[in-house]
């Protein structure tokens, strides 16, 4: 219950009202109390302030508690309403409070006003409460959905890159360099990488891009990164970065946080057309179950805050609940493409931390980052260094629905030395491994084919006895993969698009990595790719 209440009381009666202050007092209860005695008195105060709380008499000389009710639930009706009268017989209280009343008092037995009162504000509270976590939930699941589409989309993208990056990549290997196709064969390379980028950042969005985490000290890669921030925000921003004394670590992706600082800062350059100052601070917080409960946050525990603030036009409440989804911009056409915050969003879910924003139209923004400190030391993951792109003469059959795309693996695998028998699905993969499976060193299988899909058709190998290495492909992220999969794809996996140098890395490390097929014989070859 707020320390000190605003309560609107309609009493005729000096004596009575001066009780009834007095009793609340009494009982601990701290209240600014405007007093009305007529309807136009109670109109006006209802409406010219917002009230905690409604006493009411129910007979007044020229008004009544009923009418007055009436006006309360129509101007306010959040606000809870209490009759408090000298005389009420049963059929009248049970009457007002089926009017919506929340109860009624005598004033011969005041000693039940205060549990009364803190009773009625205690329901007002809980019910915000309730309110709120809904919202809360069904921003959740929108978000999810909203995420679900953005993963769809990204991996039908990703399909279409491949053949575009693929085939411009083979055209630019095939053409000397002053042909005069050349430079347009680099812009559609170029173009096709920005795109796969732009899909990049929408599994981000939707949490199914996986993070590389590390054990960082926040206050350290911010710093790291303020100089290129400088650059890439203008002389016109002063920038400013208070750092938190003592940090502790957290575990997070280096290169995913300077991502985040770095949405949040050109978002709040393009909210200060006129210049002004961002200012990115660091600090540490302790939150407890009843915060917890109260943000939504999936734990109490230790936090990390880092918090952007700019002195920009602010939002309205419209477009804060409208922010963090994909596309949604307010900038003019061709002046960005809606993903900054929604890749924000992204990262910090992936972080398991929380993300708030609070603004006013003409008062700036800030949004506020919380990350978990990392309370336990954890075991760096192992590098391994790519191996150099080699080919090879082992025979490869490649199961992909989607014809560009087996003709661009064909052509690429071709051109490393490889043998290739190509399979529009599942079905058609398994007749041809049964007809050549003597002569097969690796399968490369599509994850969502028509028919048979990639899971499928490598169970019903495993269980006919094959052991060849199998590569799995999709256009849908790692993690997205392995729950479609329901198992873990190891070092057997290519996300789409993938570039010929990707290509050919992938398909010689698993062939060299095969206890059953060790690559026979090794030879030089012409490199496909300028990467």
């Amino acid at each position: 219950m707020k320390q000190s209440l605003h309560i609107l009381h309609l009493e005729d009666s000096d004596f009575d009202a001066e009780l009834i202050e007095a009793t609340l007092g009494s009982e601990g209860i701290s209240a600014e109390i405007s007093r009305a005695q007529t309807r136009s008195e109670f109109e006006q105060a209802i409406t010219s302030s917002e009230p905690d709380l409604i006493l009411a008499d129910c007979s007044l000389p020229s008004f009544d508690g009923m009418t007055a009710l009436e006006i309360a639930k129509r101007k306010c009706p959040e606000v809870p309403f209490i009759f408090v009268s000298g005389s009420l017989g049963e059929e009248v209280a049970i009457e007002t409070l089926k009017s919506g009343a929340t109860d009624y008092v005598l004033k011969h037995r005041l000693s039940r006003l205060a549990p009364a009162v803190r009773r009625a504000l205690n329901e007002v509270e809980q019910r915000a409460e309730r309110w709120k976590l809904e919202a809360q939930l069904r921003h959740a699941q929108k978000m999810e959905s909203v995420g679900t589409l953005a993963g769809g989309v990204a991996h039908d993208f990703n399909n279409l890159l491949t053949a575009i990056v693929g085939n411009a990549q083979l055209a630019l290997a095939r053409i000397t360099t002053d042909s005069a196709a050349r430079e347009h064969l680099q812009e559609i390379e170029k173009s096709g990488l920005r795109a796969a980028d732009l899909t990049r950042q929408l599994l981000i969005f939707s949490r199914k891009q996986k993070i590389e985490p590390k054990i960082i000290v926040l206050n350290e890669t911010i710093r790291a990164f303020m100089k290129m921030l400088r650059r890439i925000i203008g002389e016109d921003i002063e920038v400013d970065f208070s750092e938190c004394a003592e940090m502790p670590p957290v575990l997070a992706d280096p290169g995913q946080i300077e991502q985040v600082v770095m949405n949040l800062a050109v978002n709040a350059r393009d909210a200060m057309a006129s210049g002004g100052k961002l200012t990115i601070q660091t600090n540490v917080l302790s939150i407890d179950e009843e915060q917890s409960r109260a943000r939504g946050w999936s734990r109490a525990g230790r936090y990390i805050c880092l918090s952007v603030t700019d002195e920009g036009v602010g939002m309205d409440d419209q477009v804060q609940s409208r922010i963090f989804e994909p596309f949604f911009t307010t900038k003019g056409e061709g002046r960005g493409t809606g993903l900054g915050l929604a890749v924000v969003y992204g990262i910090v879910n992936q972080h398991e931390g929380m993300i708030e924003v609070q603004s006013r139209l003409g008062q700036g923004t800030t949004f506020y980052i919380y990350l978990p400190v990392q309370e336990e030391e954890v075991q760096k993951p192992d590098r391994r260094i790519k191996a150099e792109l080699r080919g090879g003469q082992e025979t490869i059959l490649v199961a992909e629905d989607e014809e560009l795309l087996r003709k661009l693996a064909k052509e690429i695998l071709e051109g490393l030395g490889y043998r290739v028998l190509l399979a529009a699905d599942g079905e058609e993969a398994l007749k041809i491994f049964n007809a050549h499976s003597p002569d097969i060193q690796l399968v490369m299988l599509d994850i969502v084919m028509p028919k048979l899909g990639g899971r499928a058709t490598y169970d019903s190998m495993r269980a006919a006895g094959c052991r060849v290495p199998v590569i799995f492909m999709t256009g849908y992220s790692a993690e997205m993969a392995r729950n479609k999969m329901q198992q873990d794809l190891g070092e057997g996996f290519i996300q789409k698009p993938y570039s010929v140098q990707t290509l050919g890395q992938k398909v010689r490390e698993v062939l060299d990595a095969s206890p059953t097929y060790r690559a026979k014989s090794s030879s030089e070859f012409r490199a496909l790719s300028s990467e």
